[in-house]
């Protein structure tokens, strides 16, 4: 789409995924076994026809970038690009001090390309948005900023997003950011219209709000609570809302995740699961790419003592189940489990060998994790607690939902 340039903001260091992003940014922590966050934004701008797009990268951003090589590269069509750019301390020697910081320091790359409309974006949630839609509603209002919006239980929303409260014309009248009370929404009493941090603005006002910002000693340099502030009061911020926003081919609307905690992310996880899901991946109006690496399908195979069994489940390319059970749960590439062994409500990233005669309930086990044969988790919580160092944030954790979390390249049981 000519005359628009996508900013994804992918530099997440993501410390209440801990520790899955020990060695990983948030953007691309693995999600539905064969994906990774950021998959997400940017299918939906390829699939609303947007593929001039910046992903803006800081911490831990090896692996980000190395996926968006293998999965993500264009070439030879013109005016065509996903590109990485790395923090490279363009205007000082500091990293990014905020999301505006981030976006101030690369405006050389909104420049160079000579766009009408901006759109700034977050890498890290869970949703689908034909983001066209909302391009023409910022352009009928002729708006000099328009922030995508969801409703949301107060109650879930309090510290954690930018409150909103807009009039009938769909008009920013308020805004607060992450208020431990939110305000409701008129005639909605327990409900709240929270920013998603997604933002198109108009390429002129974004780089004269960003320079002036940059100006500021007392900004911290962030969009939720030093630009979005500071611009509404002039009357030319709109907000749009995700409930509007309609994709064929899909039953359900305005599904939105943030998945920043392990509880989150274990609940979208099991959100993909129920029998008629919210969000689905299986829309071929709405394909949903990723990297796949080349793998062989997943093989189901039986021993003289059991029958594998697979009921409520995804199981990714180049698993191997050998007698294993697996019921209400992910798992990602190349994944082995052994006979007699069962696996509920968990979440397997990928290269985990599971042994004989072992119990896994929720729990998420990132990759090249080996458990040996006869091995628990999630089953004793005394067990599970021997395992936990409160001091070490990046061993085995135990979320306040009660998830256990097993970090990269474990070996328990031997």
């Amino acid at each position: 789409m000519s005359g628009v340039l996508a900013m994804v903001l992918a530099g997440g260091e993501g410390t209440r995924l801990m520790p899955l992003t020990k060695s990983r940014s948030k953007p691309s922590v693995p999600f539905a076994g064969s994906y990774r966050l950021i998959d997400f934004v940017l299918n939906n701008f390829v699939n609303s026809g947007i593929i001039r797009i910046y992903v803006i990268t800081q911490y831990k951003s090896q692996s980000l970038y190395m996926h968006l090589k293998n999965g993500w590269s264009v070439s030879g069509i013109p005016n065509c690009f996903i590109d990485p750019i790395p923090a490279q301390m363009r205007t000082g020697k500091d990293w990014y001090k905020g999301t505006a910081d981030a976006i101030y320091q690369n405006l050389t790359f909104i420049e160079e390309q000579f766009p009408d409309d901006v759109c700034v974006f977050g890498s890290d949630h869970i949703y689908k948005m034909d983001i066209r839609q909302m391009l023409h509603f910022h352009t009928v209002n002729k708006a000099d900023l328009t922030v995508a919006a969801i409703r949301m239980p107060s109650e879930d929303a309090a510290g954690r997003f930018g409150i909103i409260e807009v009039d009938e014309n769909g008009r920013m009248i308020s805004f607060e950011e992450k208020p431990n009370h939110p305000k409701e929404i008129p005639g909605e009493p327990g409900f709240s219209l929270i920013s998603m941090g997604n933002y198109i603005f108009k390429s002129k006002v974004l780089c004269d709000e960003l320079q002036d910002d940059a100006l500021n000693p007392k900004s911290s340099h962030d969009f939720g609570k030093d630009i979005i502030p500071k611009m509404f009061p002039k009357g030319k911020v709109f907000v749009y809302s995700l409930s509007n926003n309609k994709i064929s081919g899909e039953t359900h609307s305005a599904y939105w995740r943030d998945v920043g905690s392990i509880d989150a992310y274990w609940n979208a996880h099991m959100d993909l699961l129920a029998d008629n899901p919210e969000f689905s991946l299986f829309n071929l109006k709405w394909p949903l790419h990723t990297f796949y690496p080349p793998l062989p399908p997943a093989s189901f195979n039986e021993t003289a003592n059991n029958h594998s069994l697979v009921a409520k489940s995804m199981i990714s390319a180049g698993c191997y189940l050998k007698g294993a059970n697996i019921v209400q749960s992910i798992l990602g590439f190349r994944c082995f489990a052994d006979d007699g062994t069962r696996i509920s409500q968990s979440v397997l990233i990928g290269d985990v060998t599971i042994g004989k005669n072992c119990r896994i309930h929720r729990a998420i086990i990132d990759r090249d994790v080996t458990i040996a044969d006869g091995f628990s988790l999630g089953i004793d919580p005394k067990a599970d607690a021997k395992l936990i160092d409160p001091n070490n944030k990046s061993g085995p954790t135990l979320s306040h939902g009660g998830i256990i979390v097993i970090p990269k390249g474990m070996r328990l049981g031997f």
